[in-house]
This record gives C-alpha cells, structure tokens and sequence, in this order.
C-alpha cells in the first residue's frame, strides 16, 4: 500500500487547494468559505520520487457538536492511519489560538509533522514565516497552493519522512472495479448506504440535509467482487440552489454520474417519489449509464403506505421499466444483498459484447415481425446491424429511409433487443445509418443521337396531344 499523509489544519486555510495542487486535479471542491470539506477525500500524488496518498479533511474549529464533531472525527481518523502530517496555517490570519491547540494534538499522535505556511504570495516571506517559528517545527515551508509556489518543497519533504518499504505502487481506479455512483435528493440516505456497506462509519451521517459536498470515492470488496462507490452531494430543485458550494457540489455529482458504470438512485419511500428524483434519472439515461432504483427507508411502512409507493412507482417510471427497483433499509441493512445483485446484473448488461452476425439475425427477426410505416410509399430497408460500443451497448443498424423511421418503431427496436439479450438495468443506444447512393451527385449526360431521339419523342407527343 502507499503512505499516506494527510492535509490538517483549520477551516478555510487552504487545504483543499494544495490536495488539488499536489494531486493534480480538481477533485477537491473549493471556495472562500470555511468548512467545504467535511469528508476524509483521498487521492494520489505522483509528483514526486515515489507516489504517496493525500488525504484532505475537514476543518479543526474546536466544536464537538453537530457537524463540526462530526467532521472532527473523521480528521482524527485521518491522522490515525497517515504516516506524515501536514499542518497547514493561514499567513494572513497569522498565528491564532486555535492553531496551537490543533498543533498540541498533532504532536500527541507521535507522527512527523510539516508545517505548511499557505496564502505567503504578496507578503514579505521572512515576516510570514518568522511568526510561525515558535512552533519549534524543523519542517516550516511557505506555501502559496493556488499558484502552486512551494508545493516541490513540500513533497520532497514528505518523501524524507516517509518509510522506505511502504512505495508499493497501485492503481488510483483498480479496472477491475464496478464504479458505482449513489445518487439523490439530500438527506435521502446515501452516506448511510455506503457506511452499511462498508461496515464501518466511513463518511459523515447527519439529519441535516446537504451534509456531503464534494464526491467521495470508497473501495469495496464484496462477495468477491470489487466496488469503488462514489458518494455524491444531494441534488436539490434548481430553484432552490442559492450558495456558490451547492451549485458546485451538483456539477460534481452529475461529472461523478458520467465516470461511473452504474447509478443507483436513491429515493425516500416516505417523501414517495419526487419530480428532481425523475430528473436524476433522465440525467442517468441521458449519460447512458446502467440504472438501479433504490427506494430507502421501507422499514416502519405499514401494508398499505408500501401499496401506494409501489403504485406511484409503477406509474411514474414506465419510461425506466427496464430499471430494477430494489427496496432497501440503508439504516438497518434490509435488501443490500438484493440492491447488489442488481448492480452486478446492470453492470454486465451495459458491458456485454454483443457479435454482428447475431445483430443482423436479430434485426431480421425484428423487421419480419413489424415493419416499419410507410414513406412517402416507400417502405425503409434495414439490411444489417453490427455493435457500436459498450456501457451503453450501442446498435449500428444500415439501411435506406432510415432518417424517416419514427421514434416509436425505434422503440420497438431497443425493447426487441433488450428482450432477446437480457439486457436488464441498462439504457440501448440505437443508430441508423443510410447507405449512399453511388449515383448521388451525377449528371447524365446525352449523346447526340440520343438528343435527337429526345426531340422527336416531344413533338410526337405535342401531335398527340392536339
């Protein structure tokens, strides 16, 4: 496994940037407020000699209660598992009381500390860091993470301090993983999903609505089969996102919608199913990406409360039929084997190779069964299909008229394939692609004996005529 070192500090002093700078991304959510960042968010630098993990967390404010304690402790379980601390102090604010105090903690772990001076551009340097020297660190860098100034530094500092037989490289997304990204409205039950999955109190559980903000990405092993889950910030009305965080917060969600092979909407069977859910799963559809419904927090519904929600189901997503539904308590684990199980099945649907020869045998199938309409009194030919890629899988259909072919046979064509593949919990993609017509851009042009005839045939025709 690779070392890791974690990013601590306290809120609003620049973590976040200098994970995006020594990773080289921009993964970590960013903007000019404190406490962003609430979850543990990882990554890998590679910047250096050797890789090493990053871990950027949340801010230390001093709070126990609510939120801030809740992101307290997943700071605390950063500082456990990393090998190299990296505490990070504002130089404009200059050195506050809450700056010891996080130190003091620091040191108690016993685990090597740098001591990372962000925000020195514009300052006089010497000025800067002399406030921080009573820290009695031998590691003090200046920093300016959103310009990238320091960031060499830092790194090779890390590298001397971290151990030599932990540089095991591996892979940031291992191939073999089914990317599955969990979805919804907030407070819909997300990060307890992933947390029952994974066993243990990975990410922040709160009643608040909109305790996840950037996307977090988790590795599971399950049955056998590797996961990396992407937890998602809650996707609220339009209308209703008014801070600059949650509007950035919903581009990563849907960017997170578009890397992953598999969405699992999550919807609260007690608030039934909301018209920003429906949205969701059009974005999803949309993506091409594979689609399972999971109605949350079916425990304490009476017989009849699960009657209504099945119907509203049934009827609001006939457009999704081809999505499986699983009912699921993410709280007391009920129906995670079968939610799963139904990604599995999405997942290998929306990967399955599918040959030309079986296509084309299918496509004459379907066209001997139903037709489609007329054309201007002409039928449309569709002569031969091959694949045209995966994830979703995609139909390359030749034939003549195909521009006139109308939505509903195009339907009839997906449901057709769907059916004779099993292709269950994934959208397909149909294309028509014309034949051209090799005399398409010709002129033919007459001999002279040929214009004679032509003139002759026009005057016994004007005699007819009279």
């Amino acid at each position: 496994m690779l070392p890791v070192v974690a990013l601590v500090g306290r809120p609003n002093v620049g973590k976040s940037t200098l994970f995006n700078a020594l990773t080289r991304s921009r993964d970590a959510l960013v903007a000019d407020m404190p406490g962003v960042t609430r979850d543990r968010h990882y990554g890998v630098c590679r910047t250096g000699a050797r890789p090493f993990v990053v871990v950027d967390t949340g801010g230390l404010s001093g709070e126990e209660e609510g939120i801030e304690g809740l992101t307290a402790q997943q700071v605390r379980l950063a500082i456990e598992e990393a090998s190299v601390l990296v505490f990070v102090v504002d130089a404009r604010d200059g050195l506050l009381p809450q700056d010891r105090t996080i130190l003091d903690e620091l040191r108690r772990s016993g685990k090597p500390i740098i001591a990372g001076v962000n925000k020195t551009d514009g300052l006089d340097l010497q000025n800067a860091m002399a406030e921080f020297a009573v820290f009695g660190i031998a590691n003090t860098l200046p920093l300016s993470a959103a310009h990238n100034r320091g960031t060499e530094d830092l790194v090779a500092s890390a590298l001397t301090l971290l151990p030599e037989d932990a540089h095991e490289e591996i892979e940031a997304t291992d191939p073999d993983s089914i990317r599955v990204a969990i979805v919804g409205r907030p407070n819909a039950g997300k990060s307890t999903l992933i947390n029952r999955l994974l066993g243990e109190d990975r990410l922040i559980v709160s009643n608040v609505a909109g305790t996840t903000r950037d996307p977090i990405k988790v590795s599971l092993e399950r049955d056998g089969r590797k996961y990396t889950l992407i937890d998602t910030a809650g996707v609220r009305r339009k209308a209703r996102v008014e801070e600059a965080v949650e509007k950035f917060s919903v581009i990563k969600t849907l960017q997170s919608m578009a890397a992953a092979q598999v969405v699992v909407v999550m919807v609260d069977a007690r608030e039934n199913l909301a018209d920003q859910d429906l949205t969701l799963i059009g974005h999803a559809v949309d993506e091409g990406r594979a689609l399972v419904i999971a109605v949350n927090k079916w425990d304490g519904m009476d017989s009849y409360q699960r009657e209504q929600c099945q119907n509203a189901l049934a009827r609001r997503l006939q457009f999704v039929d081809w999505a499986k539904t699983v009912f699921i308590s993410a709280l007391h684990g009920s129906g995670l084997r079968e939610l799963m199980k139904a990604v599995v099945r999405a997942h290998h649907a929306a990967t399955k190779e599918l040959g030309s020869s079986e296509l084309t045998k299918t496509l004459e199938r379907a066209y001997e069964g139903y037709q489609p309409p007329l054309v201007r009194g002409h039928a449309p030919k569709l002569r031969f299909a091959h694949p045209g890629g995966t994830n979703p899988p995609t139909v390359v259909i030749h034939g003549s008229r195909t521009k006139h072919i109308a939505p509903a046979y195009r339907r009839y064509l997906e449901n057709f394939f769907r059916k004779r593949y099993r292709l269950e919990g994934t959208p397909i993609r149909i294309e028509f692609r014309d034949g051209e017509n090799p005399f398409a851009g010709k002129k033919n042009v007459l001999t002279d004996s040929q214009k004679r005839k032509r003139q002759r045939m026009i005057r016994e025709m004007k005699k007819r005529g009279r």
